[in-house]
């Protein structure tokens, strides 16, 4: 879980990076829908990190591997759905877009795998 919690604060940090960048940097060089869509993948890179850091302190407390798991998921969302939707709004090549919905569905993957080990540790 150490590398969890490096990655989940690598991606906390760069998603502030990112989202400084997009409205400092990208504001007026892409268009107001581009940098929406840019925006909504720091939204999640940054709840997703949060959670992450989660995940740790929970694991810490009640150590399950679907917690690490559920970990995976989330960091293969944060790839997959944040990273797709970045480099669609930096290039605007469309078929960056499918791609996204793999990352979403990582991301719920990853919290049901959460709720599984949140009733397998109800007693």
């Amino acid at each position: 879980m150490k590398l969890i919690l490096f990655f989940a604060a690598f991606s906390g940090m760069l998603s502030v990076i990112l989202g400084a960048f997009a409205a400092h940097g990208l504001k007026g060089k892409l268009s107001d829908k581009m940098l929406d869509t840019f925006q909504v993948g720091v939204q999640y890179q940054m709840y997703h990190s949060l959670a992450l850091i989660l995940l740790v302190i929970l694991y810490r407390q009640m150590p399950q591997s679907l917690m690490i798991y559920s970990a995976g998921f989330m960091v293969a969302g944060i790839i997959f759905f944040s990273g797709s939707l970045y480099v669609l709004a930096i290039t605007q090549i469309k078929w960056f877009g499918p791609i996204t919905p793999l990352g979403g569905l990582f991301f719920i993957v990853g919290w049901a795998l959460l709720l599984a080990s949140a009733l397998k540790g109800v007693n």
